[in-house]
């Protein structure tokens, strides 16, 4: 599966090329065009081994109920993806290894990718999150998008990212939740409230923009339509 970008980084989609044999699995919706060959699958969960439990965690993750799954037949084709908000992407090589995904971020994998919800506890949900995050692993390529710009944060220690900000980390990575100031007070006074503290060793990855802190801006500008 070859992965190239267009249009980075405020508007980026991705041209996915295929040999034949090859499949790529997708977040529904997220098909621009493709081939006239292509062929195009849906279930709830890998390709021939759909699970409703695990389609219905991932709705739980933020993501959507179905993966659709493209090959093309008999000769090599190619599927262009989008993402719902304006932004960057990413292709992350994973060696068998995890990569756990903030809801929303996914958008494409090779089909060796073994794809499951990871519990975060509790204390994803008291940060405004959801409490399922995506876990991808074993060895291939994983297409991530992000609402803004997206780049890595090399994490040796510790370090702290406001929550709505995360697009995926290494599974070496550690997080809890804790207040951004000195105290309570301070940290919700600035706007800023519960953050992820993060711990170990390995890469963060986060995107410019809130999704969330955006709509809650937009939603005051927004009239009803009139019948």
């Amino acid at each position: 599966m070859k992965v190239e970008f267009v249009n980075q980084p405020g508007n980026t989609a991705a041209k996915i090329t295929l040999a034949a044999g090859e499949t790529c699995t997708a977040e529904a919706g997220a098909m621009i065009a493709m081939s006239g060959h292509m062929n195009i699958t849906t279930s709830t969960h890998k390709k021939n081994s759909g699970g409703i439990l695990k389609a219905a965690k991932r709705m739980l993750s933020g993501e959507s109920f179905f993966l659709n799954h493209f090959d093309p037949q008999g000769k090599a084709g190619e599927v262009w993806l989008g993402s719902d908000l304006a932004g960057d992407m990413l292709c992350v090589e994973l060696d068998n290894e995890n990569l756990i995904v903030q809801s929303g971020s996914f958008l494409a994998c090779e089909d060796a990718i073994e794809m499951d919800m990871g519990w975060q506890g509790f204390k994803s949900l008291f940060s405004g999150e959801s409490v399922f995050w995506l876990n991808l692993k074993g060895r291939g390529k994983v297409v991530l998008s992000s609402f803004g710009a997206i780049y890595p944060i090399e994490v040796d220690g510790e370090y702290i990212v406001d929550s709505g900000h995360i697009v995926a980390f290494n599974e070496t990575l550690d997080f809890s939740i804790t207040k951004a100031g000195k105290s309570w007070l301070q940290s919700f006074l600035g706007g800023e409230g519960l953050v992820c503290k993060f711990k170990g060793k390995g890469t963060l990855w986060c995107q410019s923009h809130n999704p969330k802190s955006f709509g809650v801006s937009l939603t005051p500008n927004l009239r009803v339509r009139k019948a």
